[in-house]
């Protein structure tokens, strides 16, 4: 990291970003191909979790190219100068990684992952028809390397 000023170090206070994200943006490649992908995403310490229809662009690129970047961040706000352009600025936390994404395709592997996503938006599990896991397509991302930043440095916006 560029920035070493900014970094955020521990995987507690890198974990709160995650966890306090409502968006993972996914990005891929294929084919000399970039694609970036907005999605909803479940964490549970040590991979991330989505879901899917069961065909579809995003499954494309998965297949061809099982390397990806993520990245999600929280407490963003523009920060203005009344009279200087140049002193406006953004505050924000990040989180950005790279990872390789594996389907999970056993019924209660599925189910864990959806619950996993169920969690980072209703904070508890759920039940779910046999039926509604056999339609969709649950993923993992196994996370190789991760980093945070804060800006401005030293605390929270």
């Amino acid at each position: 990291m560029r920035r070493t000023d900014k970094e955020i170090v521990g995987r507690e206070a890198i974990d709160a970003i995650i966890r306090g994200s409502q968006v993972c943006r996914l990005a891929l490649a294929r084919d000399n191909e970039p694609y970036l992908v907005p999605v909803s995403f479940g964490y549970d310490g040590t991979a991330i979790f989505l879901h899917t229809a069961v065909t579809g662009r995003k499954i494309d690129f998965f297949l061809a190219n099982p390397r990806v970047c993520f990245e999600f961040e929280r407490n963003v706000e523009i920060r203005t100068d009344p009279a200087l352009a140049c002193k406006w600025t953004m505050r924000y936390e990040s989180v950005i990684g790279r990872g390789t994404i594996t389907e999970v395709t056993d019924p209660a592997g599925k189910e864990r992952a959806l619950n996993a996503i169920m969690r980072q938006y209703s904070g508890r599990d759920w039940s779910f028809e046999p039926a509604a896991v056999a339609r969709v397509r649950t993923w993992r991302i196994a996370i190789a390397e991760i980093t945070a930043k804060r800006s401005p440095p030293g605390g929270k916006p």
